[in-house]
């Protein structure tokens, strides 16, 4: 049994809640917008452009940890699957065995400390890759990729904003690279589509903000759905999916609370099981499930429950995972699991990853307040940093 301590009355006193968050995550999730327009035009005016010169790679490789391995994610998701290289994702230290002079590898760090971009950017230089690093000016990653005759790309630092609190000051660079490189279609994910995600971004802190009554901020009531029980987020396509593990990562890092993460189709195959296991709302002898929608007000504390969270796609989903999508929310429903649908809305690709993770940015943090959780500090990653030097890890 497990009492989640949930506190609705602060979501609706924003003098409460500026007070249970000092170091000001909220101003920093608000600041969004501003983070795509600015990252977009720093880009532009370190010469990310010139990229163009070299021609088409062979293949693109992002490399990063933390908030910088899931900007690889979303960057992926952005190129999309017609993109004529592959985009991929490395998390680790150096590179991969297959990565060549027909290359290019991003380097990208929050810090500007992380050891894998370091090592893989060194490594990169030895082996003659075309490279472009992004992190903050004055870092060792800037020093590093001054060494090794590397495309820096600035992503600058404000004091006290965790590596999370920049995702777009990291992506936005990174975007810039795929483009100039010719490998986004300009008519979709152009200058036209940066403002379109900064106006989403816009929408989104006007809708969510701390005045907002609960009942009309759409993350103070998506905050109060997750509170109490154990999500299970899937997505839909590529872009969904990349999505729901920012939304993952960040109601670890910002409330401390868990989440399952998966991504139709392999989902309906993988994790299927969870809907009848312990964290169903059927009995424990496997009998019919008890009333869902009871009054619960007395309870001393509840079960954990499972919530199904769909980030749907409907531009771009398959017919088969449209199926699958549309079958969970009824397997979910016979065995009284909660559901929440969440569809990403705009015109290009990074216009709906923002219309999500805008989202899940604001919902963390409002979790967090809510929980008596301070969504800034995670004194756990000091803990499990293995490296001597303060920030060698990205949260």
């Amino acid at each position: 049994m497990w009492d989640a301590g949930v506190d609705e009355s602060i979501l609706d006193d924003a003098v409460r809640l500026d007070a249970a968050d000092p170091s000001g995550m909220l101003p920093q999730v608000a600041s969004s917008a501003r983070q795509v327009r600015e990252s977009a035009a720093l880009a532009r005016e370190a010469g990310a452009d010139a990229l163009a010169a070299d021609g088409r790679p062979r293949a693109v490789l992002v490399v990063g940890t933390g908030t910088s391995a899931a900007v690889g994610d979303a960057l992926a998701a952005v190129a999309g699957p017609r993109c004529p290289v592959p985009v991929l994702v490395h998390n680790g230290f150096g590179l991969p065995g297959w990565v060549g002079v027909t290359d290019v590898v991003i380097a990208i760090s929050g810090s500007g400390r992380d050891e894998a971009a370091l090592s893989a950017l060194e490594e990169a230089d030895r082996r003659g890759c075309r490279t472009v690093a992004v992190g903050p000016p004055d870092s060792p990653l800037a020093h590093r990729a001054g060494r090794a005759r590397a495309l820096f790309l600035p992503a600058p630092v404000v004091d006290g904003r965790p590596a999370r609190a920049g995702y777009w000051v990291l992506l936005l660079p990174a975007v810039a690279v795929v483009r100039a490189l010719g490998l986004l279609p300009p008519a979709a994910e152009g200058p036209d589509a940066v403002e379109a995600a900064a106006v989403r971004l816009e929408d989104l802190a006007i809708r969510c903000r701390p005045a907002s009554e609960t009942f009309i901020s759409p993350a103070k009531v998506l905050a109060l759905e997750l509170a109490g029980s154990l999500p299970l987020l899937w997505g839909t396509t590529a872009l969904t999916a990349a999505a729901a593990g920012r939304a993952a990562g960040q109601l670890a890092a910002n409330a401390g609370y868990p989440a399952l993460l998966g991504a139709l189709p392999d989902a309906a195959s993988l994790q299927a099981g969870v809907l009848d296991g312990a964290f169903g709302v059927r009995g424990a002898d496997g009998g019919p499930a008890e009333d869902f929608f009871r009054d619960r007000a007395d309870d001393e504390a509840g079960p954990v429950r499972l919530r199904l969270v769909l980030l749907r796609d409907q531009k771009a989903e398959h017919p088969t995972v449209t199926r699958q999508a549309e079958a969970a929310v009824t397997a979910a429903a016979e065995r009284a699991v909660a559901v929440t649908e969440l569809s990403a809305q705009g015109a290009s690709r990074l216009e709906r990853l923002a219309s999500l993770v805008g989202l899940f940015d604001y919902t963390s943090v409002y979790l967090a307040l809510a929980l008596g959780v301070d969504p800034t500090p995670v004194a756990a990653v000091r803990d499990l940093s293995a490296s001597p030097t303060p920030a060698a890890h990205e949260t």
